[in-house]
């Protein structure tokens, strides 16, 4: 079926052309980072992980969300599924790739990865978390190019596919639940020293992985004949939903628990990204916009009445994703780091180069997907004669 990922018009060997150009760019700047270090980077001695941990945590809550399809489609037969959990595990397995690449980019030398493998150390979490990771990648590529290349040939999927799929339920719910133990295991940061961290960033994956499915699944509507299905995008559109709902109430449970104990380590790290602290406030913009994006995207998605307009629609799922993004991938991060125990502010503001590493990842992720999408959307157009 890889031969069907190289016939397209001129406007998709176009968005091919512009992803690898960006990609260039990312992997000059990539080994301009391997020859300087990480000095290159906006990340010190007190904030550690920037922005390419932030974007490895958010994307990890993507991928997560495939479950949101498969769970219902093979565990509840919800068959309306069936026309699009294929584009969810594909989605999955361009997030994950990106997750991957994020943590090489973050290590300075990539050698290092080799490490978790040459000695394995059970009793650490980044071992257990690039277990997940891996297996997660390996189940969504083998599970959906059997169950497309069965689809493609009208046949039922080999048996032996059936208990992956099962796996791959727990499976992706773990990979976000040992991430979320990554930060609130280290006892020195207030900020994730909570139980509720894994809920927490499960609830967002919820909301936004699917919120980005569903713009994916218009953006396939438009640009090929293969129809996603209504009833497909308003099921996920509820999902949404739930999932934006308990992301905002986790949210302001975290908020009553900090200033109600009135815990001064935990309360710094709060009024640093909310309101600012000695001065620093990089992040107060960001963090209001993510909530007011959040506040936006809840009243249009409860609301029956404008959750079904498909442009409404869209928009909402814009504020969902970009909310989380920011609250996820911005100030989860930063907002554990700073201030530091020792109540010192260091602010972290990505740099140029970290950006455009940043953006390449991003543009080898979008390859993966619009591959793997144009051979899923090609093949359901030839299974409906279209």
């Amino acid at each position: 079926m890889l031969e069907l990922a190289l016939k397209g018009s001129k406007r998709y060997y176009g968005w091919i052309a512009c992803l690898l150009a960006v990609i260039g760019v990312g992997i000059g700047c990539y080994l301009w980072q391997l020859s300087y270090g990480l000095g290159l980077t906006g990340m010190s001695r007190d904030v550690s992980w920037g922005f390419y941990i932030a974007q490895f945590t958010f994307l990890v809550g993507v991928a997560a969300s495939a479950v949101m399809l498969v769970l219902p489609y093979y565990l509840h037969h919800y068959k309306a599924f069936g026309r699009i959990t294929i584009l969810g595990e594909f989605l999955a397995v361009a997030s994950v790739t990106m997750c991957l690449l994020f943590i090489i980019a973050d290590l300075g030398q990539p050698m290092r990865a080799l490490n978790v493998i040459l000695y394995p150390t059970p009793n650490s979490i980044l071992f257990w978390d690039m277990i997940v990771l891996n297996g997660y990648l390996f189940l969504n590529i083998i599970i959906g190019w059997q169950v497309l290349q069965a689809e493609r040939n009208s046949v039922a999927p080999p048996k032996w596919v059936k208990p992956l799929i099962y796996l791959s339920v727990p499976w992706a719910v773990s990979i976000h639940t040992v991430t979320a133990f990554l930060y609130c295991g280290l006892p020195g940061r207030g900020f994730w020293l909570t139980a509720i961290l894994a809920p927490r960033f499960l609830a967002s994956a919820f909301a936004a992985g699917p919120a980005f499915l569903i713009l994916l699944c218009l953006l396939v509507r438009k640009l090929t004949k293969f129809d996603p299905g209504k009833e497909q995008i308003q099921t996920l559109a509820k999902i949404v939903t739930y999932g934006i709902l308990l992301n905002v109430f986790f949210l302001l449970c975290e908020v009553f628990v900090v200033f109600y104990s009135k815990i001064p380590d935990h309360m710094a790290h709060m009024i640093y990204l909310y309101k600012g602290l000695h001065g620093h406030a990089a992040l107060v913009p960001w963090m209001w916009a993510s909530i007011v994006l959040m506040v936006i995207s809840i009243i249009l998605l409860v609301n029956p009445f404008t959750r079904q307009k498909e442009g409404i629609l869209l928009i909402a799922c814009i504020c969902v994703f970009c909310g989380t993004w920011i609250d996820k991938g911005l100030g989860m991060i930063s907002g554990g780091f700073v201030p530091s125990p020792l109540h010192h502010v260091t602010e972290y503001i990505p740099t140029k180069p970290e950006i455009a590493i940043t953006l390449g990842v991003y543009a080898v992720g979008f390859l993966v997907l619009t591959l793997l999408f144009k051979i899923a959307t090609t093949v359901k157009e030839e299974a409906e004669g279209l």
